[in-house]
């Protein structure tokens, strides 16, 4: 919840010193890897869920894997449009990416790789999705520059399988910003703030999110790409940190019914090399921006339901939005497509005139996705010069504005029924007709399932 800051964009490298150029020439992986005394390489990337996937690498194969040698059975892997038959996926490392982890483990690093599947670019791959769509902002001279603001929940399972908060003590319903809730876990706050720190990202702020256990810690925006592999990298730092001190860091989007859920915003801009693209004359609507930053808005606004299938897009992720209040009577989470000024309850929010607010994403997003289709969505609004209408009120939406879907489902039914965001996944729409199956399939597979609350309401009903 805490509001961006604008600084100076950093480097696109993760790591601060020796940086890792972004034209590495001819500097090879195993030459970056033993600068960082590095001994092993997690060769890694994610499926369309956002689950990690990696090869451990000792370094003495690092030319193999920069070679393209580390094949990975693809459907094996996760959700990567891929079957038992289909040829390998290939981790080709992207060596700008490269990100030395010894507070992981000593000598260890990851490198984000873009997975190839006989010789070209897979593009069912997330990461060569995001790629593929900057390629195209990149064709009409602009770039996007993105900040992301991580939300999650340490808990620990119980006997029963029950979750309660890792720290005991952490119980009011109003604890946001709690200064006592967030000394208590000051050894898991600073390592992963001196982690982020280390790698350069600008860490500057740690804090109590709204619900008991609930935290978020920021760090500074960069462009797009590196942005969503850095919430890759701090998702797992973050796992396997908490793990080391005997708590579970979740990202699930509502693992407490009675407590605010957990967002993943996107902070937004487009930008023609040092030009930012979204301030100008508004004709007087207010916020300060350009009329290309309102269509912008627009076009995320026209098709802000099928969007959510991948801003929100788990079962769980509509127990978040749907809910009417919480334990600190705020939810966070907007119910329909919205924007206005510096205003938390719209889907779209602006708090100054260099960026926009994407607040209807959920800890479950992967964040290439959800970068990549909200960049094709506000593209489409650029390309038919939608026009938004004027900002709403506090707390208000446009009598015309879209409810966001209600359940998994719904999010499926509109991507289906939206061409333009179905065919937002490296510009093919069959590759939007696979992610809507499995995602229906999901929602079929929880709504198969006999629940206690069922068994409480039914049973003896009649």
């Amino acid at each position: 919840m805490t509001s961006l800051a604008t600084p100076a964009l950093p480097s696109t490298s993760a790591v601060s010193t020796p940086a890792v150029p972004s034209d590495a020439g001819d500097i090879s992986l195993a030459d970056i890897a033993k600068a960082h005394d590095v001994r092993f390489l997690l060769a890694t990337f994610v499926d369309m869920t956002g689950k990690p996937c990696a090869k451990l690498v000792p370094v003495e194969a690092a030319d193999e894997l920069e070679a393209g040698a580390m094949g990975f059975a693809g459907y094996a892997a996760g959700l990567i449009g891929q079957k038992p038959q289909d040829s390998d996926l290939i981790a080709v490392p992207d060596l700008t990416s490269f990100t030395p982890v010894p507070f992981i483990k000593e000598g260890l690093a990851i490198i984000h790789c873009d997975p190839h599947v006989d010789g070209r670019p897979w593009p069912f791959a997330p990461r060569v999705i995001l790629k593929n769509t900057l390629a195209r902002l990149a064709g009409q001279g602009m770039q996007a520059k993105v900040g992301a603001e991580v939300e999650y929940f340490l808990v620990n399972k119980n006997p029963d399988g029950s979750l309660s908060t890792a720290d005991a003590k952490d119980d009011s319903p109003h604890p946001c910003y709690d200064a006592r809730g967030v000394t208590r876990m000051y050894d898991h706050l600073t390592s992963i703030s001196e982690a982020m720190n280390g790698l350069g990202w600008g860490n500057y702020a740690n804090d109590h999110e709204d619900a008991a256990g609930q935290f978020e810690q920021n760090f500074n925006y960069a462009d797009a790409l590196t942005t969503a592999d850095r919430v890759v990298t701090l998702r797992y730092i973050l796992n396997i940190l908490a793990e080391q001190r005997g708590m579970t860091a979740t990202f699930m989007p509502k693992p407490f019914t009675d407590r605010t859920g957990t967002g993943l915003h996107f902070h937004l801009s487009l930008w023609s090399g040092a030009e930012a693209l979204f301030p100008g004359d508004d004709g007087g609507r207010g916020l300060g921006l350009s009329e290309l930053a309102y269509s912008f808005i627009g076009g995320i606004l026209n098709h802000a339901p099928a969007l959510q299938a991948f801003l929100a897009p788990t079962v769980n992720s509509y127990k978040r939005s749907g809910a009417t209040t919480s334990s600190s009577g705020a939810t966070w989470s907007p119910r329909r497509a919205s924007f206005g000024g510096n205003d938390r309850t719209h889907m779209i929010r602006v708090p100054d005139d260099k960026r926009i607010e994407l607040r209807s994403g959920d800890g479950s997003a992967n964040p290439y996705l959800a970068i990549a289709t909200a960049i094709e969505a506000g593209l489409d609004g650029v390309a038919s010069g939608t026009d938004p209408g004027s900002p709403s009120g506090p707390g208000e939406a446009r009598p015309e504005a879209h409810f966001l879907p209600a359940t998994l489902l719904h999010a499926v039914e509109a991507l289906r029924r939206d061409p333009v965001i179905l065919a937002s996944l490296s510009g093919d729409a069959e590759i939007g007709k696979y992610y809507a199956n499995a995602k229906e399939e999901e929602f079929l597979s929880w709504h198969n399932q006999v629940s206690d609350w069922e068994i409480r309401t039914y049973l003896t009903s009649i």
